[in-house]
């Protein structure tokens, strides 16, 4: 018996940090049950150093990772995605693309670490609070009992993990 694999897409305005990293965290934990994807509104073009430095120090691969548009999972022949979340502030509030299929979506709103004032520490933290703030949701979202819960009460969870406060350092 195969079990479905679902499509999971982060969105974030840049697609150089907090959608990248979620992308590759849900890509491991999600064991061959979840396929991450990542893209922005407004992206960067390329990953943030910060992002790919920490996801290496976590053992995560990095090679296929790449900063892109959005439009490209809005087009003819792009996996169909089950879940669309939002780890920004600002794509939260931006209109987004009709994604087929009409996936479940919810905001899981993260501090943007790329933001982060002061010393090269400071700015590793940030990305490292990031980083478990993601996992945090992340690892409670796989494991949600996907087969016995109902399109309402899925949707009433995906948006409780996106109300929790991440836990940071």
């Amino acid at each position: 018996m195969n079990e479905k694999v679902f499509n999971v897409l982060f969105l974030c305005t840049h697609n150089s940090a907090r959608s990248v990293i979620a992308e590759a965290i849900i890509n491991r934990e999600g064991k061959g049950r979840f396929r991450g994807f990542s893209a922005g509104s407004m992206p960067r073009g390329e990953i943030n150093p910060h992002t790919i430095d920490l996801l290496r120090k976590m053992n995560h691969p990095v090679d296929d990772l790449r900063s892109k548009s959005w439009d490209e999972f809005a087009r003819p022949g792009a996996p169909q995605m089950d879940f669309v979340f939002t780890v920004c502030d600002s794509a939260r509030d931006e209109v987004c693309p009709v994604w087929p299929g009409q996936p479940m979506t919810a905001h899981w709103g993260v501090p943007d670490p790329s933001a982060a004032q002061g010393n090269e520490a400071e700015k590793r933290l940030a990305f490292a609070e990031a980083y478990k703030g993601l996992s945090n949701r992340i690892t409670i979202f796989v494991n949600l009992p996907m087969t016995s819960l109902d399109k309402l009460g899925l949707q009433k969870r995906l948006d409780e993990i996106g109300r929790s406060l991440p836990k940071t350092a």
